[in-house]
């Protein structure tokens, strides 16, 4: 072979060469996409990424998403779909992405890719609820705690609410207190707890609760303090009962005329300064001399024998030794001693005293006598 044929055969190598490498495919892109999470409750966020694979890297290259689905949105690799107001069920969500030059991204073959992902919008579930009573059995009149444990497959907020057709249920979160009424029939009382969370799904159960008779027991009277009677707003009549009294003694009268074995007792008390100064009266032979808890107690047997009707042989009085400026209204039922009950109590001699009027004489006609 001549010089001459040896390079035309160089030269024809050359071409080749050339040729081959003019004509090498550019790697098709691919795209992957993924939706998280993939299943979730409605109103909760998802974004769906997406992967591209062998895309050019020549800074020339221009690179483009887009999006397509119910509710999406997208922003180049990712995108975010609104589920709000997306019904229970399964959704796909699209992407497509092209490069090329701008304006011409996806014209060539190889350039352009899609994919496609699914995700999940679930079902709600309500809340469930057990509720239990302790204890299950009450006698008439008597209380029960209602308890409720109540949980929301997916953690929602829960509000309680109790009912029963028989007695009262308070409800304080998941506890309520049920109670009987002092009338109740002996029997099962069926109390009803409901649970719901802030998406108005709700659930409720029933717990009982057995009323039963109250076992008999021996009734063993004490004296029962009623209410007490505070004289120290008034500074310039300080024993004359005052208007605030009046609901005190209305119960002490309404009481008495329930229980009409019964008999009353009234304390008055009064501060050290006031023993003070009686005590001054009396050094010095005053013309009047003061006694406070006295005047007290004498003012408020004139006043429920007065305005009330009550015998005066059913109310005793007497000074007490506590340090303030207040009368205390006793039920005796009949055969309790009072002084075993009741001690550091002095009795009065209502014979050296003389009632005082009060504002209260002015507020309402004297009734006429029990």
């Amino acid at each position: 072979m001549d010089s001459l044929q040896r390079k035309c055969l160089s030269v024809a190598s050359l071409v080749l060469a050339a040729l081959s490498n003019g004509c090498k495919k550019t790697p098709q892109i691919s795209l992957a996409c993924e939706a998280t999470p993939p299943a979730l409750y409605q109103g909760e966020p998802v974004t769906i990424h997406a992967q591209a694979d062998s895309v050019s890297t020549n800074k020339n290259v221009h690179v483009r998403y887009s999006w397509s689905g119910t509710g999406v949105a997208g922003n180049g690799e990712t995108a975010r779909v609104a589920s709000g107001s997306l019904v229970p069920g399964t959704y796909t969500v699209s992407a497509e992405v092209r490069e090329g030059r701008p304006g011409k991204e996806g014209r060539k073959p190889g350039q352009s890719a899609t994919c496609s992902t699914e995700f999940t919008v679930k079902e709600f579930r309500p809340p469930t609820i057990s509720c239990s009573a302790d204890p299950p059995m009450v006698s008439p009149g008597g209380s029960s705690r209602i308890v409720c444990v109540g949980a929301s497959p997916q953690d929602r907020p829960l509000r309680f609410r109790y009912s029963t057709s028989v007695g009262t249920v308070i409800g304080i979160g998941s506890v309520g207190i049920f109670l009987a009424s002092p009338d109740a029939l002996i029997g099962s009382v069926a109390i009803t707890g409901s649970v719901e969370d802030d998406e108005n799904h709700s659930a409720s159960t029933e717990t009982t609760v057995t009323i039963e008779a109250a076992a008999p027991q021996a009734a063993i009277p004490h004296v029962e303090p009623l209410c007490r009677i505070s004289f120290d707003l008034d500074k310039k009549h300080p024993t004359q009962v005052p208007d605030e009294a009046e609901t005190c003694l209305d119960h002490v009268a309404l009481m008495l005329q329930a229980n009409l074995d019964a008999k009353t007792v009234v304390v008055a008390d009064s501060t050290t300064s006031e023993k003070e100064t009686t005590f001054k009266q009396e050094q010095f032979r005053a013309k009047h001399v003061l006694y406070f808890a006295e005047q007290r107690a004498v003012n408020l047997k004139d006043y429920l024998v007065r305005d009330k009707g009550i015998d005066p042989a059913r109310i005793a009085i007497a000074a007490g030794m506590e340090d303030d400026q207040k009368g205390q209204a006793y039920l005796v039922p009949e055969g309790v001693s009072f002084d075993v009950e009741v001690q550091g109590t002095t009795w009065i001699n209502e014979s050296a005293f003389i009632p005082e009027r009060s504002a209260l004489d002015l507020k309402r006609p004297q009734s006429g006598s029990q």
